[in-house]
């Protein structure tokens, strides 16, 4: 790699670290930018997850140094995430990703209409697994599933069901999503790495971005104003998707 090339990775991975933790959409900066710097799709693919799996290391730590985070519901809500994960990895080698992309831009239409609705009244109990279901756990899946074949705009999608479905504000719910991702990731990342379609040094260097970037985004999360970040950036960042997945 090139110097110009090291500090696009790490100004790149700083700004997805960031929106990653504190929303979604971070991928669909560092995957091209993985592209624009040679990597086939599917290495970039495979590539990407080093960042992702650090930067979510960072914020649960974050987040438990802090007092937040529950590790018995994360677990629970992991389990099919990880499953899931698995199949989609799995998938990618071999899928169309036109069938992908379309799933997608449902899906993000799916989340904007949602974000935008009134806010469900919040319980306000401790989350324990007696409120954890069926439909819950199916959501998992099918999130994991598409977390392991692409992960662009998967926060977006564990910020919707998470907030909508358990009734947890929306800080809250970053605290379970980056665990769970954080879970999910790692056999990912093995399925990718066992296909050689993971280039470490490039991972690597643009992992040390996206550890900066969520590092700061654990520090707003949990500010005064944190879910007003989370629902406007997530907005932002699903009309960004929309706008990039339709138009070019």
């Amino acid at each position: 790699m090139t110097v110009v090339e090291v500090l696009a990775l790490l100004a790149i991975g700083g700004v997805a670290g960031f929106i990653n933790v504190l929303s979604a959409g971070g991928s669909m900066l560092t995957l091209p930018l993985l592209m624009f710097l040679g990597l086939p799709p599917q290495v970039a693919n495979g590539t990407n997850r080093v960042a992702i799996t650090l930067q979510s290391v960072t914020a649960v730590s974050g987040f438990r140094r802090m007092g937040h985070g529950n590790l018995k519901v994360s677990l629970y809500l992991a389990v099919p995430a990880v499953i899931g994960s698995l199949l989609g990895a799995w998938l990618a080698t071999g899928v169309p990703d036109a069938i992908f992309e379309l799933v997608l831009v449902l899906a993000m239409i799916g989340v904007s209409v949602f974000m935008l609705l009134p806010q469900p009244k919040l319980d306000t109990r401790p989350l324990t697994t007696d409120r954890l279901g069926p439909v819950i756990f199916f959501a998992m899946f099918l999130i994991g599933m598409y977390g392991g074949f692409i992960q662009v705009g998967v926060g977006a999608l564990f910020l919707v069901v998470l907030y909508r479905i358990l009734k947890i504000d929306l800080p809250q719910v970053n605290v379970f999503k980056v665990s769970i991702i954080l879970l999910y990731t790692v056999p990912a990342l093995l399925i990718f790495a066992l296909n050689d379609q993971v280039r470490w040094g490039m991972g690597l260097t643009l992992a040390l971005g996206n550890i900066v970037g969520a590092f700061l985004a654990v520090k707003v999360n949990l500010s005064s104003q944190g879910a007003r970040w989370v629902k406007w950036l997530t907005l932002v960042m699903v009309a960004a998707i929309l706008i990039r997945l339709i138009f070019y």
